[in-house]
Parts: structure tokens; C-alpha cells; sequence
């Protein structure tokens, strides 16, 4: 079965995500439903689940995933948008990946204020990347998490509470989930770059090897 439920692909994929720490493919098989396992093999068997993991990692490690505001404010500042530019060079490259952006404030100010501007700050993210070339689909529904998940508790301002996150949430649930032609041409561009880059590194550990 090539088609599969986008619904299970992102709950796996924030499973793994909320682990902070990914383990071998297939150890997260439900051994309680034969179903599951079946599902979960032809995930693996069609390079869905490896794929969605491996990006998901991916957009974390080489994307910076958070931007800041100002106090009160879902403007965003020079350094939002060139975090937002890269944000969107990778998004671009990845189609058929959906992505969630997550608008958080601080905690002064009441709850119901606050659940407006952090959806305002994420609608201007959205916005945003939208106007560098994403397409609008690969947007999830956005989600305001107000004050309720602040990185340092404070009742004062802290601008690193003022943010909005933005995350690999899945694959587009209308795209049909498969290595098509343009995500191949990726994978096999990037493995071309690092195969010659680790020759690079072995030439010269062997060049300075011969020369001691």
C-alpha cells in the first residue's frame, strides 16, 4: 500500500519528536495489534517513516525553528525575518512536508490577550513565509499556545517566552506519500555532496598522514 494515514505519520512523527532522542526504526511497532505492526512495516518498507524522522531532525538541527518579538508587538524584527528566510529555503525544498507554527508570549498580561497575540505573531510568521515562496497548504491550522508554555517562568517580561516556533508536523494529507522523482533528486543530490565531502576529509587525513 503506497497511499498511507497522514493522521498515524504525525503522530508517530511527534512521538519521536517529543522523545527528544530517536530510536532505531521499527522499535515504536504496538506489538499489542497486529494492524500497527503492519502499518508501521510498510512505513518503513516504503521510506515514509525513515523520511518524515530524518527531516524532522533535520529542520531542528540546521534551521533556527525559533523567532523573538517585541513586547506587545507581532512585528517582525531583522533578525526574525532572516531566521524566517531560512526557514523558508528548507521548507521550499520539501513540498510534500506540512509544517505547524506555534505563536507563544510572555506571562504579563491576561490569558485571553495573550491567546490573540501569539496568534497574531503566528499568522505573521505564516504570512511571512508565504511571501518568500511557501505554499500556503504546507501551513498547518495555526495554534496559539498563549502564556502556557513559557521557556522561563516569570511573571516579568522575558523576551525568550515572546516566540514562535515553527515544526515538521507531517506530509500533506491530499500529496501522495511516496519518493517521487523531485524528493529522490534530493536525497540523491545531498548523498553525492556527502560522499565527496567525507572523501575530501579522507584525502587529507591521508595527506597528512604521508607528509608526517
Amino acid at each position: 500500500m503506497r497511499r498511507t494515514s497522514s493522521a498515524f505519520i504525525a503522530l508517530t512523527l511527534t512521538a519521536a519528536l517529543g522523545a527528544c532522542a530517536y530510536s532505531e526504526i521499527g522499535s515504536e511497532v504496538d506489538e499489542g495489534g497486529f494492524g500497527d505492526a503492519t502499518m508501521n512495516n510498510t512505513l518503513v518498507q516504503t521510506g515514509e517513516l525513515s523520511a518524515s524522522i530524518s527531516l524532522a531532525q533535520r529542520f531542528a538541527r540546521e534551521v533556527p525553528s525559533t523567532v523573538n518579538f517585541a513586547f506587545n508587538q507581532s512585528t517582525l524584527t531583522s533578525e526574525a525575518r532572516a531566521a524566517l528566510d531560512v526557514q523558508a529555503d528548507f521548507i521550499k525544498q520539501f513540498p510534500e512536508l506540512r509544517f505547524s507554527v506555534f505563536g507563544h508570549t510572555d506571562l504579563v498580561g491576561s490569558a485571553a490577550y495573550n491567546r490573540r497575540l501569539g496568534q497574531a505573531r503566528a499568522t505573521t510568521v505564516v504570512n511571512y513565509l508565504v511571501s518568500r515562496g511557501v505554499q500556503p497548504e504546507q501551513l498547518q491550522a495555526l495554534v496559539s499556545l498563549g502564556e502556557t508554555q513559557p521557556l522561563v517562568v516569570t511573571q516579568d517580561r522575558e523576551m525568550r517566552n515572546r516566540r514562535t516556533v515553527t515544526e515538521v508536523s507531517g506530509f500533506l494529507e491530499n500529496d501522495p506519500i511516496h519518493l517521487d522523482g523531485k524528493y529522490a533528486a534530493v536525497v540523491n543530490r545531498e548523498f553525492v555532496e556527502g560522499a565527496t565531502y567525507e572523501r575530501r576529509i579522507m584525502e587529507t587525513e591521508t595527506g597528512n598522514a604521508t607528509e608526517e
